[in-house]
């Protein structure tokens, strides 16, 4: 008896009966794209750590809110920025990029079907908070006097489309991964992506303090200047 070519592909996605057409699994494993990830990160953290080094009165704290920017312009430019672009073939391809997608979609199968909120999220992330999270860092090793709008403006963009990113998988029940396992689920979904929530979240509040600060000391001269006219 002839086999069902017409059957479709198994795959490692959730819910398991998604339909996924054309689908290649992938032939790296997943300590691949971990290391990958991790190593990138890792020496541009270096990088980054040694040049904010050399800018008079920068603290500990500080410098490793520059390296988060720098992590995230790699991440949002070049890894999601491979999605905005390659996701309706991502199932099939066999680049490097396209693989590491497939590995996380085990953790939300919405990257692996095109997902209307996915794809625009990821391609306002990748064109607008890339870019951006370039300039923020260049603007702090500069001492640039915009450097915490910049700050403010890209978190609180990071936040709210993570936000979004995790309110619209609960309204569709957590439906496009296994749910609770230690890595799809609660590694791949919940702690990478929280990252997205709790570090924008501090650093909001740090430019809102500086930014408080600094319009109190626009203040105190306005009224300054105001006395000695008087």
């Amino acid at each position: 008896m002839a086999p069902d070519t017409g059957s479709p592909i198994p795959h490692p996605f959730w819910p398991r009966d998604l339909q996924i057409d054309g689908y290649r699994p992938n032939d790296r494993p997943m300590s691949e794209f971990l290391t990958f990830l991790f190593s990138v990160s890792g020496v541009l953290l270096a990088i980054i750590w040694f040049l904010t080094g050399r800018v008079t009165g920068m603290s500990a704290p500080r410098r490793l809110g520059v390296c988060w920017f720098m992590i995230c312009g790699f991440i949002h430019g070049v890894i999601e920025g491979w999605f905005a672009f390659y996701y309706p073939v991502i199932t099939k391809d066999q680049a490097f990029l396209s693989q590491l997608w497939k590995e996380y979609g085990k953790g939300d199968s919405r990257y692996m079907i095109g997902d209307n909120f996915t794809v625009c999220m990821e391609t306002i992330t990748a064109a607008a908070w890339g870019p951006l999270s370039i300039w923020t860092v260049i603007s702090f090793l500069q001492n640039k006097p915009y450097r915490f709008v910049l700050q403010l403006i890209v978190s609180l963009g990071q936040l709210y489309g993570d936000v979004l990113y995790f309110y619209t998988e609960y309204r569709d029940g957590f439906s496009h991964s296994e749910k609770w396992h230690p890595i799809y689920f609660w590694f791949y979904f919940v702690f990478m992506n929280a990252l997205w929530i709790i570090i924008p979240s501090i650093l909001i509040v740090d430019s809102w303090i500086n930014l408080s600060k600094s319009q109190s000391t626009a203040d105190r001269s306005r009224s300054t200047s105001k006395t000695k006219k008087n």
